[in-house]
């Protein structure tokens, strides 16, 4: 059977989407990061688990490694790709995403989309149940790139569970991502610590914590960087001009001065790694000193992205699995293989 012609076989299940973090059940989410690990560490089976089906890869936005992470992930696994640019669509024209999501859904088995804009709109294209959509980073949430790191903590440190991370900077959409990723995982301490004004939105912030009771997490968000405590595994931090936007205070940068990631934070966390999801602006969130020292770890969390993309892309067309208390098995059996090689 000619493989571009075999959409009706591969889409009797319904589309997993994945626009937020919270879509994903805890199984899945350790299933994701278990298996981007296997991808990155080249130790996966099985992995052309789109072979005959079609992906659009939209970009409305600038984007170097998500773009070619899903793009590359998706060759990868067996899909053939249609790219669309930003002013490739009808939605220039006053096409509304719920037809555009229609008609792209009777061409397309999955769809990653980066726009910037609400989450509203990647769950517009969602309200059907035949394309997967895969939001590649919206204004609220960037999942996609928590789960890469999720896959890096587990390749460098063999674990999620118990760490300690430390996030400085913009509470964007990559740390609300984190928050509610990380806080999944039992016995992990995440602390933010971001500029005045500048925090996570309520909502996340309500999520993270939410889910912190219920694993066992520890969950703090505090606006000055007094008192930091010791023994971070991971510093992270991001550019404070985050893509698609712009702040409305001119003097932003003097408030963002005390959230520069330099040495000094290593006084009290020796062992810690730094990792940033690029691109980074040096001298401004992060010294050269850090991004280009031998505690970064950043540029293998970008080589991770196309693992990780591999991985998600995976679970928009894998049965759903039961969310039991044996879940965290996936990610046990990824360590042992990681160990094995």
């Amino acid at each position: 059977m000619d493989p571009l012609h075999t959409h009706d076989r591969h889409t009797r299940r319904p589309a997993r989407h994945l626009i937020s973090i919270d879509d994903l059940t805890d199984r899945d989410l350790h299933r994701i990061v278990a298996r981007g690990a296997e991808f990155s560490a080249g130790t996966a089976t099985g992995s052309r688990a789109l072979d005959g089906l079609v992906a659009g890869v939209y970009f409305a936005k600038t984007s170097t490694r998500t773009r070619t992470a899903f793009s590359a992930g998706a060759l990868r696994v067996g899909a053939r790709i249609v790219a669309y640019g930003p002013g490739d669509l009808q939605l220039n024209t006053g096409e509304s995403v719920e037809d555009t999501g229609r008609v792209l859904s009777g061409m397309l088995d999955v769809l990653v989309a980066r726009t910037a804009g609400p989450e509203a709109e990647l769950r517009g294209w969602a309200a059907q149940d035949r394309m997967a959509v895969v939001n590649a980073m919206s204004a609220e949430e960037h999942p996609t790139q928590a789960l890469t790191d999720l896959t890096t903590l587990l390749r460098h440190f063999g674990r999620v569970d118990g760490l300690r991370v430390l996030y400085v900077g913009e509470g964007n959409n990559t740390a609300a991502a984190l928050a509610l990723a990380l806080t999944r995982f039992p016995s992990v301490h995440f602390e933010l610590r971001t500029p005045p004004g500048y925090g996570l939105i309520p909502s996340v912030t309500a999520r993270a914590r939410a889910q912190a009771e219920r694993t066992g997490a520890v969950f703090v968000e505090r606006h000055d960087m007094d008192v930091l405590p010791a023994g971070f595994d991971v510093v992270y931090t991001t550019r404070w001009q985050t893509t698609g936007t712009r702040k409305p205070d001119p003097h932003w940068r003097e408030i963002f001065a005390p959230f520069q990631v330099n040495s000094a934070l290593w006084d009290t966390s020796p062992r810690a790694v730094f990792m940033h999801d690029l691109p980074a602006h040096r001298g401004e969130e992060v010294t050269a000193e850090v991004l280009d020292g031998p505690t970064s770890i950043a540029f293998a969390q970008a080589a991770n992205k196309m693992h990780s993309a591999m991985a998600v892309l995976e679970y928009t067309h894998s049965a759903p699995a039961a969310d039991t208390a044996g879940f965290a098995a996936d990610i046990d059996a990824a360590q042992l293989a990681l160990a094995v090689r």
